[in-house]
Formats: structure tokens, C-alpha cells, sequence
């Protein structure tokens, strides 16, 4: 566990393929980890891709302003209308974040509390803020203290599909689709003008 709580903090994509490693190698079945495929997969991705803009829209307009938030992330500002990184960008949000946050922080870190801590609402309830949090706390040292704050947000909206889904496969839509209307912003330098569209 150690070993893919590490790999995960500095690679998260290594951290997630270890994490499907050790649930084959220790008999896990891969939908007690999140990997149980949606009933109806057409509306899994338009549910996924319109929440996820739709989040994204909504924090950077509203919840990020209201809680004081520099409207432009200068962490990846360097993004502004750098046509040479974004193919780099796009994959990084596409593995990085919608696969291997989504395995290591929703699908892993559940079962494995989940086997802690049991099933009960009061330990699933523990489990989501637990998890929320770090996945905040692990945005803190590129982004800062907005950066925690949005990250334990979204994980929060991200554990709450999981827990009523039974499945990652939403919370991946969804993180990849939010994360990618981010590089959009950025990228058009649309950051303030969206932060500042409902509070001037």
C-alpha cells in the first residue's frame, strides 16, 4: 500500500497501473475498485462530459471567486496560447487525471477504507471527506491553497458519483471533462473573463 500511496503522490499514472497490478495479483475483483461498467454507456459519456464542463464552469465563475481565489491558475498559465503544449497537456488530463487519479483516489483508496473502516453510511461518509481531502491536500504543493481547496471539492462531487454509481467510470468522464475545459480556458485565456462573468 505504501508503495502505490508513493508512486501515486509522484506519478500518479505509475501509481494507478500498480494499483490494477496488485488487484490481479491479490484477487481483487476490479469492480470492488471502481471498474464495473456502466449499464448504459452513451448516457455514462454525456452525463460525464456535460457535468464536467458544467462543473468546471460553476467553480471557476462562482465557488473559486467566492472563496477568494487568484482567477488565473498560474501554476499553468504557461499554457496561454502555447500551441506546443497542449497535445503534452491534453494526455496528461486524459491519463493523469481521468484514469489515474480516478483509480488511486476514488477506486483504490475506497475499497481500501471501505475494508477498514466497513460499509456503514457514517464509514462511507468518513471515507468520502478522508479521501476528499487528500486528494485536496495533493494539489497544494503546484497549485497552492486554491488549488487544495478545488481539489477537495471535486473530490468530493467525484466520491459521491462513485458511491452512487458503484462505478470510476463517471468520476473519469466527468475529472477528464472538467480538467479539460480548464486547459480551454487557459489555453484561450478565458480565465478571468469566466471568473469574473457572475461576480465583477
Amino acid at each position: 500500500m505504501l508503495v502505490i500511496f508513493v508512486a501515486s503522490a509522484f506519478a500518479t499514472p505509475v501509481g494507478a497501473v500498480l494499483v490494477l497490478l496488485w488487484a490481479s495479483l491479490s484477487g481483487t475483483p476490479w469492480n470492488e475498485i471502481g471498474y464495473a461498467w456502466p449499464r448504459n454507456w452513451a448516457a455514462t459519456l454525456i452525463v460525464g462530459l456535460v457535468v464536467g464542463v458544467a462543473f468546471k464552469l460553476a467553480m471557476k465563475a462562482i465557488v473559486m471567486p467566492l472563496l477568494g481565489a487568484d482567477p488565473v491558475n498560474q501554476a499553468y498559465h504557461f499554457l496561454s496560447g502555447n500551441g506546443a503544449a497542449l497535445p503534452g497537456m491534453i494526455f496528461a488530463v486524459l491519463i493523469g487525471a481521468g484514469f489515474a487519479e480516478e483509480t488511486f483516489y476514488r477506486g483504490y483508496l475506497f475499497e481500501r477504507l471501505g475494508k477498514l473502516l466497513g460499509s456503514s453510511i457514517a464509514a462511507r461518509l468518513a471515507i468520502l471527506v478522508a479521501t476528499s481531502l487528500l486528494f485536496g491536500a495533493a494539489h497544494y504543493h503546484d497549485q497552492g491553497l486554491a488549488g487544495s481547496e478545488q481539489g477537495a471539492i471535486t473530490g468530493l462531487v467525484f466520491g459521491v458519483m462513485l458511491l452512487g454509481t458503484k462505478s470510476i467510470v463517471l468520476p473519469m468522464v466527468a475529472h477528464a471533462a472538467f480538467d479539460l475545459t480548464a486547459v480551454w480556458m487557459i489555453y484561450s485565456n478565458l480565465e478571468v473573463s469566466i471568473a469574473h462573468f457572475v461576480f465583477r
